[in-house]
Parts: structure tokens; C-alpha cells; sequence
């Protein structure tokens, strides 16, 4: 009757979940990124936008090898702690676009 389940088991997987969420919001936020209607007007802006792309690259790479590691056999290789600072730095990033796409709707 050891049906037990390690609850720091259930806390790594539900941020597992919320990592996969994240992976499907990426490529859409991505891509208002790059709509017309998210085009720079000055100096500011392009750095804004290249700034903000250059953090979206490295923010894929992060996800990407953490993924990897979740779907591989045996140990794994990460923390709770990695993976939700993960989480924070993804959360970081949609104001940081939220604030962009305001600022170009106000000019």
C-alpha cells in the first residue's frame, strides 16, 4: 500500500507543465514581435526590439535544454529552482514586450 507520490515530484512536473505552456506562448509572442504593426519608428525602438529578440533567443535555448533534460531517462539533471527562475525570467520577458507593443501603439 505504498501509493505514496514524493510531492517534490508533483511540484517538478507541474513546472514541467508550465514550461510546455510556455513553449507554445514563445513563437506567437515571437511573431507579434515581428508583425508590421510592431515596427520600430527610431533609434530606440530598433535597440528595444533587437534587445528583446536577442533575450527571446536565449530565453528557446534555456527551454529547450531544459525540455531536453525533462524528457530524458533517469535523474533528473535540474532543480525546482531552475526551473521556476526559468519561469520568472519568462514572465520578465511578456512585460518587457507588453511595454514595447504599448510604447509603439502610443506613437
Amino acid at each position: 500500500m505504498e501509493n505514496t507520490i514524493d510531492h517534490s515530484d508533483l511540484k517538478i512536473q507541474e513546472l514541467l507543465i508550465r514550461l510546455e505552456r510556455c513553449n507554445h506562448i514563445v513563437p506567437r509572442l515571437n511573431k507579434r514581435l515581428n508583425s508590421y504593426t510592431c515596427e520600430p519608428k527610431n533609434p530606440n525602438h530598433f535597440e528595444k526590439l533587437y534587445g528583446l529578440k536577442q533575450d527571446f533567443r536565449a530565453f528557446a535555448r534555456e527551454q529547450n535544454r531544459i525540455m531536453e533534460l525533462a524528457k530524458q531517462k533517469g535523474e533528473v539533471n535540474f532543480s525546482k529552482h531552475d526551473i521556476q527562475l526559468h519561469l520568472d525570467r519568462f514572465k520578465e520577458l511578456q512585460r518587457e514586450i507588453a511595454a514595447y507593443l504599448l510604447t509603439m501603439e502610443q506613437t
